[in-house]
């Protein structure tokens, strides 16, 4: 299978030959693994009980994927990645703004799935044969898996496709042999000595519905068109890639959120997952563990990698998309190692979902206010002014960005988060909302409505040529 040489310029027709079935396989195969698995854990740690802990991971996942689902319609419009069509909003050095948000989002997401993969397969291995785990262990494992998502991830697209088909069944079946070896220690009750981490019900439901359920689908605000730019829009209609990714993601996140739910109790995992997700396996099941580990990672973890080389590409037009990809891998890396070596994981984790969150969600907003404002036309030519290093076009806007949309994103992700609630840090304006974490909504709202309160400055008519622009662009 040849490399994949495209970056984030324009898909032409005849490449995109891929299908909504092709969505739903990407969508639900690189979820199946303990990267999205550990995000049902959370309500559990946050000492909330099985229906607790189910329902809010469920009301906040519906949210989400509310939300986020119409915007693979953008690049199913634009041929090209998420962060790129945003300059139709934002202006074509503004759209920068989602680039640095989708590579954040990614580069998060990636280091949590290696580093939670990595632990369970060093203490499958250490039962399974005597593998000691000491720091060592831990750096080979980590920089093997690594390894094996960076090929992943260079080869790109068509590669991580074939094996988000395989990960779809393979991964379906281990963790229904994971329900039967889990089940006869499984309780419905929250365990003992732990206590609400917010210190009653509801805020710590709050808590949990936007930590464990609505991050899931916010994690895809920036990756969804990585996907639907292979998608043709003279085959398949818009509301066949709307359905297609919606159950996509409502399957791919809820199936491992709820498996890690069901898991966390079984294994009575409260301060930590790994550990106790290994000591509570019965033996059959350490083998069917070590490949969920192994494989749910590598197929996860490299489409994350995929995206955050893509959107490096954006922000370093001269940077070619396999180039940025070996960079940002050594970056993940580095964070899998500070998650085991340096962070409490349990606070790094719960507060990076929950600021990223508040930053990202008034970027989708506004972005998806432009699609709908827009008909869903766009100039893709226009777009790639920044890839180019030129200047002009329908979105150049105030020198290539969009001073209303820019502004408002920012309004909406400080007011965001000021209402914010997480183990490192508790936002101003929490009082006024009895403590309940409102971060996500009050930044959408605030967002979508200043943006639409100053009104959207409608772009110019086509311009034929664009001028050539110096290095500094």
């Amino acid at each position: 299978m040849p490399m994949e040489q495209r970056g984030v310029d324009t898909v032409p027709e005849v490449e995109r030959t891929s299908t909504p079935r092709d969505l739903v396989s990407i969508l639900l195969g690189s979820n199946l693994c303990l990267g999205v698995i550990v995000f049902g854990w959370l309500p559990v740690s946050f000492g909330l009980g099985l229906w607790p802990s189910l329902t809010s991971v469920v009301a906040g996942t519906v949210v989400g994927v509310v939300v986020t689902a119409p915007l693979a319609l953008v690049s199913l419009r634009t041929a090209t990645n998420l962060s790129t069509s945003s300059g139709a909003a934002f202006g074509v050095r503004g759209r920068l703004i989602g680039s640095v948000v989708g590579l954040l989002l990614s580069l998060g997401y990636t280091a949590l799935t290696l580093w939670i993969g990595g632990d369970v397969m060093i203490g499958t291995l250490a039962r399974i044969a005597g593998l000691p785990t000491g720091g060592l262990a831990h750096t080979f494992v980590y920089a093997l898996l690594a390894a094996c998502t960076v090929v992943g991830a260079v080869y790109g697209y068509r590669l991580l496709l074939r094996l988000s088909k395989v990960l779809a069944v393979g991964m379906t079946g281990l963790l229904l042999l994971g329900v039967i070896a889990y089940a006869p220690d499984f309780t419905t009750a929250a365990l003992p000595d732990t206590p609400y981490l917010l210190g009653s019900f509801w805020p710590t439901w709050g808590l949990s519905a936007v930590a464990a359920g609505l991050s899931g689908p916010i994690a895809f605000i920036t990756l969804l068109g990585d996907y639907t730019r292979y998608i043709s829009p003279q085959h398949h209609s818009p509301r066949r890639v709307l359905r297609a990714t919606a159950a996509g993601l409502v399957a791919g996140l809820l199936v491992p959120q709820l498996f890690g739910t069901f898991t966390a109790l079984a294994a009575r995992a409260s301060p930590d997952y790994a550990g106790p997700l290994v000591a509570a396996s019965p033996t059959w099941y350490l083998v069917p563990l070590l490949i969920t580990a192994a494989a749910g990672s590598v197929g996860n973890a490299g489409l994350m990698l995929y995206s955050m080389g893509l959107d490096l590409d954006a922000i370093l037009p001269r940077a070619t998309r396999t180039r940025a990809t070996l960079v940002v891998a050594v970056v993940a890396t580095a964070f899998v190692f500070l998650g085991h070596f340096v962070w409490d994981a349990q606070s790094a984790m719960t507060s990076f979902v929950l600021l990223l969150t508040a930053v990202g969600t008034p970027w989708a907003v506004i972005t998806l206010i432009e699609h709908v404002r827009c008909g869903g036309t766009y100039d893709a030519d226009a777009l790639q002014v920044y890839n180019r290093r030129a200047r002009g076009g329908v979105y150049w806007f105030r020198a290539g960005w969009h001073p209303r949309a820019a502004g408002s994103w920012a309004l909406g992700a400080a007011v965001g988060l000021s209402a914010v609630s997480t183990p490192l840090y508790e936002g101003p304006l929490l009082p006024l909302t009895g403590g309940l974490d409102c971060s996500f909504v009050l930044s959408g709202v605030v967002g979508g409505a200043v943006y639409v309160a100053l009104g959207t400055r409608r772009a110019k008519a086509p311009q034929p040529a664009f001028q050539a622009a110096g290095p500094g662009v």
